[in-house]
């Protein structure tokens, strides 16, 4: 896979942050070490809690597009059908 859209939050039903990446282990690294300001630094969104590869990097972009004008209900109910306790999934990431 070529590109990911993630979610980090900072806990169960946290504020939640829609992203895209083509390296998913630094950026979720640089996410959790709050190396890059911005939104995430600023609200403390360490925890890795939804992944999905993409074949290509405009594929991907469409779907964070996507996935940030849903309604937040919406963007739970993905996370839940694939994560329904919001663990961090950052170590899982091989």
């Amino acid at each position: 896979m070529t590109a990911w859209v993630y979610i980090m939050t900072n806990r169960r039903d946290g504020t939640l942050y829609v992203g895209v990446t083509s390296d998913i282990h630094r950026r979720a690294w640089e996410h959790r070490q709050g190396i890059v300001p911005g939104f995430t630094k600023r609200y403390g969104l360490k925890r890795l809690v939804y992944v999905e590869p993409h074949d290509s990097v405009a594929a991907a972009i469409q779907r964070e597009k996507s996935i940030k004008t849903w309604p937040r209900a919406w963007k739970v109910r993905l996370i839940h059908g694939v994560n329904p306790d919001w663990d961090d999934l950052y170590d899982s990431l091989v």
